[in-house]
């Protein structure tokens, strides 16, 4: 587990009670030491903290999403903030789970524990031969061994959820998903979801690549059956 946290006496603790329970953590202080061990080595879970010299936590959180190692690494956020706002923001910015200070250190180890359970993809060098190659369709550039997008003001950042839907939507032009069939394909089995999920992903990325997300002209819904991309 890698822990990001700047406070010492917080960082420790995490870290002493996660290893009561068997597991390895990696404690660091700072954003961008944090990002560069994200981008060398694949862990089982991030556990960041909001507030960062360097790189803060939601700059990190999207960085890791837009990875190639660790972009479906569950990640547990940390803050003092309560706010409501700050979680939506958090949560939007591909975090998994939210945890505010000052927390039970038993809550802490079951939130770790719920999110190990969720299934993980393989790493993504394994999967770029079913991904494909590079696309574009409507002015959308997609390029999947890059988990990168282009539009016309230049790249579009994505997290890791909202680039598979993206990309699944985008390679099957007209072809109408179901809000059950994109839960089991983006979120693969993922039980603690819901079909809403679906629906809070579609308007995320609409805000990331339609130029006017209220009127969308590449993520088309269509009323009481899914979603689909725009015919070719």
């Amino acid at each position: 587990m890698l822990v990001v946290e700047d406070e010492p006496n917080i960082r420790e603790l995490v870290c002493l009670h996660l290893g009561l329970e068997g597991y390895q953590c990696e404690p660091i202080g700072d954003g961008r030491q944090a990002l560069q061990r994200t981008e060398q080595e694949r862990f089982d879970l991030l556990v960041l903290d909001l507030m960062l010299p360097g790189l803060d936590g939601l700059a990190l959180c999207r960085a890791v999403r837009n990875g190639k190692i660790n972009h479906d690494i569950p990640i547990l956020m940390l803050t003092a903030r309560r706010d409501e706002n700050d979680k939506v923001v958090g949560l939007e910015s591909g975090a998994d789970d939210y945890l505010t200070k000052p927390f039970g250190v038993r809550e802490l180890v079951a939130r770790a524990r719920a999110l190990l359970r969720r299934p993980r993809q393989a790493p993504a060098a394994a999967t770029l031969d079913e991904l494909g190659p590079p696309i574009t369709v409507h002015g959308l550039a997609i390029d999947p061994a890059r988990r990168r997008v282009r539009g016309g003001d230049g790249d579009i950042e994505l997290t890791d959820q909202e680039f598979r839907l993206l990309h699944l939507l985008a390679t099957h032009p007209g072809i109408v998903f179901s809000r059950e069939a994109l839960l089991a394909k983006i979120w693969r089995g993922d039980t603690f979801v819901t079909v809403r999920s679906v629906d809070t992903l579609v308007k995320r990325l609409r805000r990331r690549i339609e130029p006017d997300p209220a009127n969308p002209r590449y993520l088309l819904t269509v009323w009481g059956v899914g979603y689909k991309f725009a015919d070719v």
